[in-house]
């Protein structure tokens, strides 16, 4: 069977368009339909394209889509933000290949272009948190249970991770951010560096640097990206000065970063 179509997922990146990858501005360029959540086909200029929105949580059936406009001869992008493999549109495009309820799909041409995940947006606007071993992890409760959420979170803590978490708060589970950060309290430092940066490069973005006994999860949003230090992870005032935060909360202008040595005396 021939398949004159194709897809390609790609990555617009977390915030402006000159995170937008060459490779994913010329896929886009090409393509013949959009095919993605709502709001970030938004931050796709007005073109030519054919454009598929649609709303949040509906993963499979989007990927689905794409993949019977691909099988009709069209040159699909479907479209995630950040890195399309990270807790986005990749995974779930392939989970719709394995379930092969079209043969056809087998036959379709499929591609995937890396995209700036917010995990390294966010780190890279506060220095190098990610300097040394971490981990990423996603709050929501929607696809797996709670319980194996925290297991992870304490098994990270435990390994003495850097943690990125994904999905911190919504308004269907404004309680989770709270709960992560309680039991993080009960194995790490209380001074231990946080950084919750929300909308990193858009024109809202706001970054605080706090400490985990500070952290006030009523700060984030979905589109916050939480970093949580591990017992190396430090705090460098920038130009020379003394730090201190202008709102009680912010730990003020630091760079916090994660040397790329790991020195303990209790080393797991």
């Amino acid at each position: 069977m021939s398949v004159p179509g194709s897809l390609t997922v790609v990555g617009l990146g977390p915030g402006p368009d000159r995170w937008l990858t060459p490779e994913v501005a010329d896929v886009l360029a090409n393509a013949t339909d959009l095919v993605g959540y709502g709001p970030y086909l938004d931050r796709i200029p007005q073109s030519f394209h054919r454009r598929h929105g649609s709303d949040n949580r509906v993963e499979l059936s989007r990927a689905r889509l794409a993949l019977d406009l691909a099988v009709s001869g069209r040159k699909v992008a479907l479209v995630s933000g950040g890195d399309p493999g990270v807790f986005a549109m990749a995974s779930a495009l392939f989970e719709a290949l394995e379930s092969a309820d079209d043969p056809a799909w087998a036959e379709v041409p499929v591609r995937v272009c890396p995209g700036v995940s917010a995990m390294l947006a966010a780190a890279a606007r506060v220095g190098a948190p990610l300097g040394h071993d971490f981990c990423v992890l996603s709050l929501s409760d929607n696809l797996k249970p709670w319980d194996l959420v925290l297991k992870r979170l304490r098994l990270a803590a435990e390994a003495d991770f850097v943690i990125a978490l994904y999905n911190p708060i919504s308004k269907a589970r404004p309680w989770q951010l709270g709960a992560a950060l309680d039991t993080l309290r009960t194995m790490k430092d209380a001074a231990t560096p946080v950084v919750l940066a929300r909308a990193v490069g858009r024109h809202d973005e706001d970054v605080t640097i706090t400490t985990l006994a500070d952290c006030d999860p009523t700060k984030a949003d979905m589109r916050t990206l939480v970093l949580i230090g591990s017992s190396q992870t430090r705090l460098l005032p920038k130009g020379g000065g003394k730090g201190g935060g202008k709102d009680g909360d912010s730990l003020g202008d630091v760079w916090v970063y994660t040397p790329r040595s790991y020195y303990s005396a209790e080393v797991p």
